[in-house]
């Protein structure tokens, strides 16, 4: 029986669509055997994965056989307790967060903690701030601080309305030739941003919630989109993909020790190679650089305490094994 390979560019939670490399579309379950192999996942393939498959006798179902190695991957906590992760996407160039600093507010700390992931799983992470037409003046100058922040870190920060289109083609052009994964609370505009950029996704909307100022999630499963071309940009948009995920809620961390978590804060893990001790966690330690530069402002006390909450989680994680 004949094998194609082929990409996974959706997944239902109960079937995945793979396009093969001849452009045949395919809805796959996975090989029953194939769960069994160790992965603690509630998937064991992903979006962006690429399969080899083995197609049905209708030619339009198939069975998927094996994965090849992924060069990355982002997961998420599963919602299923008995698992320990559900991984959002594989083999991606960049992750786009999008953030908002009201309406809803993303914090910090979150914005910190999928950094830090992203980090650990060797993914680049562009920041995308949505929704400024719309904010007050104190609001502006919030925004303002806080991409001169990441910016300082060395992450790439764009400014946006993807409801009027305002900064939109900037990141297009940092989509370009790249898999992106598009992620994000709820309510942050992800969608309307996916529509903008790609209007053939038609991808569901809802209203922010005005009770709690929340988002409701629209997007229920992962899927990726090419990325068409415009009229007005003059870059290729040949294999540029984008990655469209749930909205979620938190983002956790796996397979990361509790002395790595500062090595995925890029300041900390800098001044910590100072610290007096090699196994510094920068919490009371004496002669602690980290706790100096906090003190001397060089180090921003939104990623400390977000440091702190990861170090936290990893505490915590004793008690639950």
């Amino acid at each position: 029986m004949r094998t194609l390979t082929g990409l996974v560019i959706k997944n239902t939670g109960s079937w995945y669509v793979v396009r093969t490399d001849d452009g045949q579309l395919f809805d796959c379950k996975v090989k029953g055997n194939f769960r069994l192999k160790g992965i603690r996942s509630t998937n064991p393939v992903a979006v962006g994965d690429r399969v080899s498959i083995t197609p049905g006798a209708d030619g339009k179902t198939a069975l998927i056989d094996s994965l090849e190695d992924r060069k990355n991957y982002i997961i998420r906590k599963a919602s299923n307790l008995s698992k320990q992760s559900h991984i959002i996407a594989a083999n991606i160039d960049q992750a786009a967060l999008i953030v908002t600093v009201s309406h809803p507010e993303t914090s910090t700390t979150f914005i910190d903690r999928f950094l830090a992931s992203a980090e650990a799983y060797r993914v680049p992470v562009v920041l995308i701030f949505n929704k400024t037409d719309i904010y007050t003046e104190d609001e502006l100058h919030y925004l303002q601080a806080i991409i001169t922040l990441y910016e300082s870190l060395g992450y790439p920060c764009f400014r946006c309305s993807a409801s009027t289109g305002n900064g939109i083609e900037a990141i297009r052009q940092s989509f370009s030739g790249k898999t992106t994964l598009l992620s994000g609370n709820s309510g942050v505009g992800k969608s309307t941003l996916l529509n903008r950029l790609i209007p053939d996704a038609k991808v569901k909307t809802a209203e922010i919630s005005t009770a709690h100022d929340t988002g409701m999630h629209t997007t229920t499963f992962s899927e990726m989109f090419p990325l068409p071309p415009t009229l007005n940009s003059q870059l290729s948009t040949l294999n540029s993909y984008i990655i469209d995920t749930p909205g979620i809620k938190g983002f956790g961390t796996f397979d990361m020790e509790r002395a790595e978590v500062s090595h995925y804060f890029r300041e900390i893990f800098r001044i910590g190679q100072e610290c007096r001790f090699g196994n510094c966690t920068h919490t009371n330690e004496p002669g602690c650089a980290v706790l100096q530069a906090l003190e001397e402002h060089r180090i921003a006390q939104s990623r400390y305490t977000s440091y702190l909450s990861m170090l936290e989680d990893k505490e915590a994680e004793k008690y639950r094994k």
